[in-house]
């Protein structure tokens, strides 16, 4: 396997990584935003407020997005086989 090689396996791997994790991240991050704009339009500033809507959204899409997720990651490991088979 030379130098290529090993860079195109790792760009497919950063790839599913980013495919895999990447919406559940946006989901978090919109919710996050909005549970802090809500903290700071009324004032407040509970700790569990930010925690727990973030979690169940979180749940939410990954329930939502466990098909997709497994399609790309049995994907990307079907890829990883064929060129161990292939020999590189």
């Amino acid at each position: 396997m030379n130098g290529a090689e090993v860079l195109d396996v790792a760009r497919d791997g950063l790839w599913t990584i980013l495919k895999v994790g990447g919406p559940l991240m946006a989901v978090t991050l919109i919710v996050g935003v909005a549970v802090s704009l809500i903290q700071a339009l009324t004032q407040i500033q509970e700790m569990t407020l930010v925690f727990v809507p973030k979690i169940l959204a979180l749940f939410a899409a990954l329930l939502i997005g466990l098909p997709f997720m497994g399609d790309a990651l049995a994907g990307h490991m079907a890829r990883i086989a064929g060129r161990i088979v292939s020999g590189g």
